[in-house]
C-alpha cells in the first residue's frame, strides 16, 4: 500500500510520523523520564510503589553491582526470569544501563525450556525468582551461566513485611523448592554492594540489540527476536502518538497484569508509560483472580491493559463488576483476537470501550492499534505512525483494497532479525524491510485493517477455506459460552472437519445439539462443526492466549498421526 495512502487517515491531532531517532538509546529515554518525573510513581506491587527517582537509583545500583563484581561486558546477555515484581524493572534497566542485553525468560518455563534460551542467547548471567532456582539448579551447569542472582517476592517491601511475605510463601505456602546454588548472589545482597558505587553508563548504539525476546515457541523451536534499541523506542513514541492526549503524563494509573517480560507489556508499561511518567499497577499472578480484584479496588485505576481471555474471566466475576470505574479512559486489548461477546460485555460492565491492536514479537510489538476516539470494534485499528501495511496472495502480489491475504509490514519497530539464525529471518523479512506476518487480513477502504485469521490455523473444508476466528465469535455468542476455539482434524471425505472445544461457564450446563443449533443458525452449512467437545478449561500461553495448535495436535495424536510442525 503507497505510503501516502496512510497520510489522511490518522484521525486530527494525531501526526502521521514519529521520528525514531529521538533518543540515542533506552538510556537516555530512562534518565529524561526519572529526572522529569522523580518523585512521581513508577510501579506498585505488594503495598510498596517505587517513584521514578527510585527506579533510577536502585537500577543504578544493580548496574553498578553488573560492573564492579562481574565480569560482564556490554553486549553480553542477561536473562531475567520472574513474574510481575517491583525486582523486575529494577534489573531489566540496571542491566540495559550497564550495556547488556536483556533476555526475557518466561518464569512458567521447564527446564528443557530455559536450557534452549539460554544456550541459545548465549546467557552469562541469570536474574530468577526463588520459586524456580531448582530449574536453574539444573539448568544452568549445562550452559554458559556463569553469574545467577537470586531474588525473592518480597525483596524490594519494608523489612517486616519482606520477612513475613518470604517467610509464608516459602515455608507456609512451600512455594519455594529447595535448591542449591552455591555461586548465587542474593538479589538485595547484590544491590547493597552496588549502591553507591558510581555507574559507567552505556552508551549503545540505536541500531545495537537492546532485548533478545524469544517467540513462544508454539510453532517450532522457540527463536530470539533481535529488538534493537531504536526498534523499542519507535514503538514507545508510535504508542504515544497515538494515544494522544487520552493519557495525561505523570497522571495515570495503568493496571499491568500481563507479564512484563512478554513483549505487550514491556513496551507499553516499561516503555511508553514511563516516557510520559506514568504509574504502573503490577499484578504478580492474574490467573488468582479474587487477588487481582482486591488489588484494583485500592486504586482509581485509569487504564487497563489486557487480552479476550482475561476481559471475559473479570467480567464474569461479581466483585469485579462491583468495582468503582468512574475515572476510565482507556483499555487496550491485544495479544489474541478480541471477540465482539468480549468488547460489548466489557463495556457493559466498566463503561470504558475496548481499543484493539495488533502486533507481533517482530514488530516489537504493535503494528497497528484503534484510536481511542475513533474506534472501531472488529477492526485492530489503523498502522501507528511511520508504519505501511499491505496485503497480498500467496505469490507476494499485493492485493487491493478490500482483498484478503497475508499481511505485511514495514517499520522502524521492526525487529533487526532472529539471533543468529539468518534462513529464520530471510524466511519472513525481505531486503526491502517488510515482514510476512503470517496473518491473514484485510484493508477497508478508510483504511482500519481486519484480521481474518492465523494462515496456519486456516481450516479447508472442501477447498473452503474456514477461518476459526469467525467460528469462536459466533460460538461465543450462545448464552452460557465462557470460552470456546475451533480447528480443524483430518477427516477422509472433505479432507478437514471442523471440531470445537468449548468451555462452559460456571453452573451452566450446554448439550452438542445447543452448540450445533445455534451454528447452523449462524454460519453456512459447510462452516458447522462436525464435532463438539466440552472441557473446563482450555490449554492457554503464559498471557492467556488459547493454543489452538495444541488442541490439534492432540487430536493428531489420537489418530496416530505426527504433530504439526
Amino acid at each position: 500500500m503507497v505510503e501516502n495512502f496512510w497520510k489522511d487517515k490518522y484521525p486530527a491531532g494525531i501526526a502521521a510520523d514519529i521520528n525514531p531517532d529521538e533518543f540515542p538509546n533506552i538510556q537516555a529515554v530512562l534518565k529524561q523520564s526519572c529526572q522529569r518525573f522523580a518523585n512521581k510513581p513508577a510501579f506498585s506491587s505488594l503495598g510498596k510503589t517505587l517513584t521514578y527517582g527510585e527506579l533510577y537509583e536502585l537500577s543504578g545500583a544493580f548496574a553498578a553491582y553488573l560492573q564492579k563484581h562481574t565480569d560482564l561486558k556490554p553486549g553480553d546477555r542477561i536473562a531475567v526470569q520472574m513474574p510481575n515484581l517491583l525486582q523486575y524493572p529494577i534489573a531489566v534497566f540496571g542491566a540495559i544501563r550497564a550495556g547488556l542485553i536483556v533476555v526475557n525468560t518466561n518464569p512458567l518455563y521447564t527446564a528443557r525450556e530455559m536450557e534452549h534460551q539460554f544456550n541459545d542467547s548465549g546467557a552469562k548471567a541469570l536474574v530468577c525468582l526463588a520459586n524456580m532456582a531448582h530449574l536453574a539448579e539444573k539448568v544452568v551447569p549445562k550452559t554458559g551461566v556463569k553469574h545467577v542472582i537470586v531474588t525473592e517476592v518480597g525483596d524490594i517491601l519494608p523489612p517486616v513485611k519482606r520477612l513475613l511475605v518470604n517467610s509464608v510463601i516459602k515455608y507456609v505456602k512451600k512455594m519455594v523448592p529447595a535448591y542449591s546454588l552455591p555461586n548465587a548472589i542474593k538479589f538485595n545482597d547484590a544491590l547493597s554492594q552496588g549502591r553507591g558505587q558510581p555507574v559507567k553508563e552505556a552508551n549503545p548504539d540505536r541500531n545495537d540489540v537492546a532485548v533478545l525476546q524469544y517467540t513462544g515457541g508454539t510453532t517450532g523451536v522457540a527463536k530470539g527476536a533481535m529488538l534493537t534499541h531504536r526498534n523499542l523506542m519507535a514503538n514507545m513514541l508510535q504508542c504515544r502518538a497515538l494515544m494522544g492526549s487520552e493519557l495525561q503524563e505523570g497522571c495515570e494509573i495503568l493496571i499491568a497484569p500481563l507479564p512484563l517480560y512478554h513483549i505487550y507489556a514491556f513496551t507499553f508499561h516499561c516503555m511508553a508509560m514511563m516516557l510520559i511518567g506514568n504509574h504502573n499497577i503490577l499484578i504478580s499472578n492474574p490467573r488468582d483472580m479474587s487477588a487481582m480484584v482486591k488489588e484494583l479496588s485500592k486504586w482509581k485505576f485509569t487504564g487497563f491493559v489486557g487480552l479476550n481471555t482475561l476481559f471475559v474471566a473479570l467480567c464474569n466475576n461479581q466483585d469485579f463488576r462491583n468495582l468503582d470505574f468512574s475515572a476510565m479512559k482507556i483499555t487496550l486489548s491485544g495479544g489474541m483476537a478480541l471477540q465482539l461477546a468480549a468488547a460489548e460485555r466489557w463495556k457493559e460492565v466498566t463503561g470504558c470501550a475496548i481499543c484493539e491492536g495488533y502486533g507481533m514479537t517482530e514488530t516489537s510489538p504493535v503494528a497497528t492499534v484503534n484510536p481511542s476516539k475513533c474506534n472501531q470494534i472488529g477492526t485492530i485499528g489503523i498502522p501507528v505512525p511511520s508504519t505501511l501495511c499491505k496485503i497480498v496472495d500467496d505469490a507476494g502480489v499485493e492485493q487491493p483494497l478490500g482483498g484478503i491475504g497475508e499481511l505485511c509490514v514495514k517499520g522502524p519497530q521492526v525487529m533487526k532479525g532472529y539471533w543468529q539464525r539468518q534462513d529464520a529471518t530471510d524466511e519472513i523479512l525481505d531486503a526491502e524491510g517488510w515482514l510476512k506476518t503470517g496473518d491473514i487480513a484485510l484493508i477497508q477502504p478508510d483504511g482500519y485493517l481486519r484480521i481474518v485469521d492465523r494462515k496456519k490455523d486456516m481450516i479447508l473444508v472442501s477447498g473452503f477455506n474456514v477461518y476459526p476466528n469467525e467460528l469462536e465469535d459466533v460460538l461465543v455468542t450462545l448464552p452460557g459460552v465462557m470460552q470456546c476455539a475451533a480447528i480443524g482434524v483430518p477427516d477422509e471425505k472433505s479432507g478437514e472437519a471442523i471440531k470445537v472445544f468449548v468451555v462452559a461457564k460456571p453452573g451452566v450446563t450446554l448439550t452438542k445439539e445447543q452448540v450445533m443449533a445455534h451454528m447452523r443458525a449462524n454460519v453456512t452449512a459447510y462452516k458447522v462443526p462436525k464435532a463438539v467437545e466440552f472441557r473446563d478449561v482450555l490449554p492457554t500461553t503464559n498471557v492467556g492466549k488459547i493454543l489452538r495448535r495444541e488442541l490439534r495436535d492432540e487430536e493428531l495424536k489420537k489418530l496416530g498421526l505426527k504433530k504439526i510442525a
